[in-house]
């Protein structure tokens, strides 16, 4: 609040030093000198120097005092004011405050979009929206197209295990058709021997023995038959689910494409998280067209409390500017004016020690002129020099 009145940190460092070269007796350095005249200018200089700098601060304070005078009589001004017109000017000061607050708030605000998405999607606002459609569509036609994908592969791994099972059993028919070939001979040469060698009557074995056989290799025959039919069908279905796949893995291959590209070149996840970026998008333009509409109407308010502080021909008026909350809150104005006085008062004990110190430098300087019996014109020329300093 009290910025504008400070000064540079060096003013600080440069007093101490001009303090302890000021803390130097005359009598003890021209001891020193034994009485050197050369050694004695060189002091009177070094003194002649001091005075100046120290009357540049003192210009410099000076100056400053002035001013913090001014700023309070400024206040002074202020609470004298009649009511009615503190009153326009309070409002307009409130409306300053108000608008600082809009400002500090979006400055302060947490950034939801990135400065680069922010100015991607304003160089591309009129494409956004369909964007996001089509990631949409996209991302949910890649789910479909995945879920085909998925059960085709299901179907051709399906019949092809369906193929192999059939094969197995084309083996294990043939092997036990073999094997049933086998018994059916065993059993004829057995029965042939009983009956010419036995003169056993077996022809209802025989009967049976044929039948069997027969019904055997007619239930093995039709199963082979069947079985045969159904792997040139699970090889045609397998076929099948294989072109198809194929088909379905091109449009997987295009869609997925279509939705890296678009998730890579606007750098986000999916399409919710387009869409979420798209909402915080609009909600920061609108957030930027308060503030710069703030920032106009700020403009407008700041030239409005100025001009109507100009009436009053104070010595500032637009440092009210960034102090309008003293203009609105009593309290403000009493910080205000008690760091100003607390200020100036700093200020005049520095002043009425740097005009203390110039009168006894001074003093100093005449005496030791008087005793050595300098007059030389160099000399002359610098204590000309730096009288002014000294008033």
């Amino acid at each position: 609040m009290m910025g504008f009145f400070k000064r540079r940190k060096r003013r600080r460092e440069t007093e101490r030093i001009r303090q302890e070269n000021m803390d130097v007796m005359p009598e003890g350095l021209l001891e020193d000198a034994g009485g050197d005249s050369k050694k004695v200018q060189k002091y009177i200089i070094d003194c002649c120097g001091q005075i100046a700098e120290a009357g540049k601060e003192l210009e410099e304070e000076q100056a400053e005092y002035r001013i913090i005078t001014d700023y309070l009589n400024d206040i002074e001004l202020l609470e004298n004011l009649p009511d009615e017109e503190m009153t326009e000017i309070r409002s307009v000061a409130e409306s300053i405050e108000n608008l600082n607050h809009q400002r500090d708030k979006y400055k302060n605000s947490e950034k939801k979009i990135s400065d680069a998405q922010f100015v991607q999607m304003q160089r591309e606002e009129e494409l956004i929206p369909n964007a996001i459609k089509r990631l949409r569509d996209n991302e949910t036609y890649q789910d479909a197209v995945k879920k085909d994908m998925n059960y085709l592969e299901g179907e051709k791994t399906e019949w092809h295990y369906n193929k192999f099972e059939l094969i197995r059993q084309q083996k294990l028919l043939k092997n036990l058709s073999f094997i049933l070939f086998a018994l059916f001979l065993v059993s004829v040469v057995v029965l042939l021997v009983l009956q010419t060698g036995f003169y056993e009557d077996i022809s209802y074995i025989w009967t049976m023995v044929i039948f069997l056989a027969a019904v055997s290799g007619f239930l093995i025959f039709m199963k082979m038959s069947s079985n045969q039919t159904e792997i040139k069908q699970s090889e045609v279905n397998m076929n099948y689910a294989i072109v198809l796949l194929n088909k379905v893995k091109f449009k997987y291959v295009n869609v997925t494409n279509a939705v890296e590209y678009a998730r890579e070149k606007y750098n986000v996840k999916n399409a919710y998280e387009f869409n979420y970026l798209w909402e915080q998008y609009l909600n920061e333009v609108r957030e930027r067209e308060k503030f710069r509409q703030a920032n106009e109407d700020l403009e407008y308010f700041n030239g409005k409390l100025v001009r109507l502080l100009n009436r009053y021909r104070m010595y500032d008026a637009r440092v009210w500017v960034n102090q309008s909350s003293a203009l609105i809150d009593k309290k403000e104005m009493v910080e205000v004016k008690h760091n100003l006085i607390v200020r100036r008062q700093k200020l005049r004990a520095r002043m009425e020690y740097n005009a203390q110190n110039i009168r006894e430098r001074k003093t100093e300087l005449d005496e030791t002129l008087r005793k050595e019996k300098i007059n030389t014109p160099e000399i002359r020329q610098i204590i000309k020099s730096i009288e002014n300093s000294g008033e």
